[in-house]
């Protein structure tokens, strides 16, 4: 979520819809054969054809010790990430609320935006959107499709509310993000939120420490497999309000 220089409406309405090429992928296919569409477009829609739909496990997270809590689907897009959108960046966030509120906004329909991940203040994970599918969190359609969001319990002007155990939790997470689909441990790839072309957020703010962050990063990406995918569902350690 994060602090906004100005307003503007919601845009999970926008990337929700299919779009033009999808609406007629079926109708051209048959009339003029499969060789007339692109083969990246034909993977990237082939999940969306009736009877056709991607495995999924309830409650399965990403990461391991995150705790799945299910943001509303009218947050978020399904999609087979990475194999229809390649996934190369990770979008840092702060949530302008207490960990609690930013839950209740990711599971509201009306809010038009989640991130796949929050981190709390006393380090504990939870994930509300799949790694695979497109959360509407980067005010951004492309930045959306090939990127991770996470966000962190706070406030941009509370320098306090990055704790140690946060920025240790998030370095981790980011760390294994990372390792899973080869994105380069640096600032080009590892992002604020306010620095996603057409954003009016400022978060993380000025008082996100990043060059602490990407330390951290860096050393977990090195010491070991801590960032590894969950091999089921998980409910994780409960956190009190959510």
């Amino acid at each position: 979520m994060g602090a906004k220089s100005g307003s503007t409406g919601g845009t999970g309405d926008a990337d929700r819809h299919i779009g033009r090429r999808a609406l007629i992928v079926g109708g051209t296919a048959a009339a003029l054969g499969t060789a007339v569409l692109a083969r990246d477009e034909l993977a990237r829609l082939w999940w969306r054809t009736p009877g056709v739909e991607k495995p999924r496990e309830e409650g399965a997270v990403d990461y391991a010790g995150a705790r799945w809590v299910a943001a509303s689907d009218a947050n978020w897009r399904r999609a087979d990430r990475p194999d229809d959108f390649g996934i190369d960046m990770v979008i840092v966030h702060v949530t302008q609320g207490s960990f609690a509120s930013a839950v209740k906004a990711f599971q509201d329909p009306g809010h038009q935006a989640a991130t796949h991940y929050i981190v709390g203040q006393d380090g504990h994970v939870t994930q509300m959107i799949r790694e695979l599918d497109v959360a509407y969190h980067a005010g951004n359609r492309e930045y959306n499709e090939r990127s991770v969001g996470i966000e962190h319990e706070g406030f941009v002007d509370r320098p306090k509310d990055f704790t140690d155990a946060m920025y240790a939790a998030s370095a981790r997470l980011t760390a294994g993000i990372c390792a899973r689909y080869e994105i380069p441990v640096d600032r080009e790839h590892i992002i604020g939120h306010v620095e996603v072309p057409g954003t009016d957020h400022t978060d993380p703010g000025p008082h996100w420490d990043w060059d602490r962050y990407m330390k951290l990063v860096r050393r977990a990406a090195t010491s070991g497999p801590s960032g590894s995918p969950s091999a089921g569902p998980s409910n994780g350690p409960s956190r009190s309000g959510v």
